[in-house]
């Protein structure tokens, strides 16, 4: 945390028309979260007493996204895409008394790390910004530092050939103090290639105001944009590669690490294995020696310590599996509390429900959950025996110590220690199968 309070300011205006998506570019998904998440949650690392997002192009659908990240963040509105500086000019309203250092961090560069955010936050220069020494420079801004600090920075468009030449690069992140950024900024000028009020020419004016200016540097890696599928791919691709090193360092056994899937807010605690093929969503947490198998989906739920899951399995929001829970190949699980030593074994679905410690439900069972229109909870008491096949009907209760017969249908709620048996009476032909093939067949010959 920085010694001075922060603020942040989120930039997400931009269209980002390379995309070529109707699909504002920061709400394009990375490791299961928007990409403007990223940038959020590694802002409120710094534990910032204000975080402004500057939303432009898809502006509703950026305000709804980022108030389900962080419904604390607040909203302003870049009518019209004149550049970086007039992005920052518009969050001014809502800094207005903050006294401390302004961030401005981009919605489409996931990756800035926390420990670089801390660096650059506590530095003590009253504008500092963060560079990447580049391996292909390309188009980027070049900072041109001397033994006084950063100097300036040129983007491409305004270079000469001597600053192209140089390697150090402006990632755009930028961090200074709340009264210079009001000083300067309204200062700005569109007296360039682009016609663009650029956020990077406040380092010139604040060196002609005898402030000091320096640079943070960090991995390019860090610095790297979103700006076309391509790029999306190749940044998915970096994080997952990050993501499974991560969870080795950690103590989480892989068996094929290349084909495990991590989201941006997946836990998985030491002594855990996954198998191949594993996809993790959003909201996952996997305690400490729990086991995943091959070929399982996991998205919004809780695996506690001991449980297995799979192979072939699927939880959904608001799964939450107890210690020594077994779920087997093809069961499904959404929005249901399995208590301790709970067993699913196999094709089940279970959703919205409760199910007891050390109950059995066997294979086929289906909590019948929605009428249409509601959707309605089943509660399944502790060391209950649910034999295959049973639909229960929701609304409805099976009771501690319970049992239903296989291939029933419970309506009604069974009481503690009780059977209860809701099949149709059989009624066999004798015979009638033979006649009514032997008319099919004649009725076949006949066409």
């Amino acid at each position: 945390m920085a010694d001075k309070p922060v603020a942040i300011v989120v930039l997400a205006a931009g269209q980002g028309s390379r995309m070529q998506s109707d699909l504002p570019k920061v709400l394009h998904r990375l490791a299961g979260a928007p990409l403007i998440g990223h940038a959020l949650s590694v802002a409120r690392t710094l534990e910032p007493e204000q975080v402004i997002v500057v939303a432009g192009h898809g502006a509703d659908q950026v305000t709804k996204a980022a108030g389900r990240i962080d419904p604390e963040a607040r909203i302003v509105l870049q009518s019209e895409q004149l550049g970086t500086g007039h992005a920052v000019r518009q969050a001014l309203p809502e800094l207005e008394g903050f006294e401390g250092k302004v961030v401005v961090l981009y919605g489409d560069t996931p990756f800035i790390g926390e420990e670089t955010l801390a660096v650059l936050a506590a530095h003590p220069s009253d504008l500092v910004v963060l560079g990447f020494e580049a391996e292909d420079p390309g188009r980027y801004g070049r900072l041109i530092v001397t033994g006084r600090g950063l100097e300036q920075i040129v983007e491409y468009k305004d270079a000469d050939a001597a600053t192209r030449d140089i390697a150090l690069c402006n990632s755009g992140v930028m961090a200074l103090d709340a009264s210079l950024l009001r000083q300067l900024i309204v200062r700005l000028t569109n007296q360039n290639a682009s016609g663009e009020y650029y956020l990077t020419d406040l380092v010139a004016l604040a060196r002609a105001e005898g402030r000091s200016t320096d640079v943070v540097t960090c991995d390019e890696g860090e610095t790297l944009g979103i700006n076309t599928r391509a790029e999306l791919a190749a940044a998915e691709a970096a994080f997952q590669d990050r993501a499974r090193l991560r969870a080795l360092e950690n103590g989480v056994t892989l068996c094929d690490p290349s084909s495990v899937w991590f989201a941006l807010d997946t836990v998985i605690g030491r002594d855990a294995v996954v198998g191949q093929n594993v996809v993790f969503g959003p909201g996952v947490t996997v305690e400490s020696g729990a086991e995943i198998l091959p070929f399982c989906h996991l998205e919004g739920c809780h695996v506690s310590s001991g449980a297995t899951v799979g192979p072939f399995a699927r939880l959904r929001p608001g799964a939450e599996l107890g210690g020594d829970v077994h779920v087997g190949n093809f069961v499904e699980i959404k929005n249901a509390v399995l208590d301790e030593g709970v067993k699913v074994g196999h094709l089940t679905y279970l959703g919205d429900a409760h199910v007891g410690e050390h109950t059995n439900i066997g294979a086929g069972t289906i909590t019948c959950n929605y009428d249409g229109v509601m959707k309605h909870r089943t509660q399944i008491g502790a060391r209950a025996f649910v034999g295959s096949d049973t639909m229960l009907v929701a609304p409805v209760r099976v009771g501690d110590d319970a049992m239903t017969g296989s291939g029933s249908v419970i309506t009604e709620d069974v009481p503690d220690g009780a059977l209860a048996i809701g099949r149709a009476r059989q009624a066999t032909k004798p015979g009638l199968a033979t006649r009514l093939m032997a008319a099919l067949r004649a009725k076949k010959e006949a066409r």
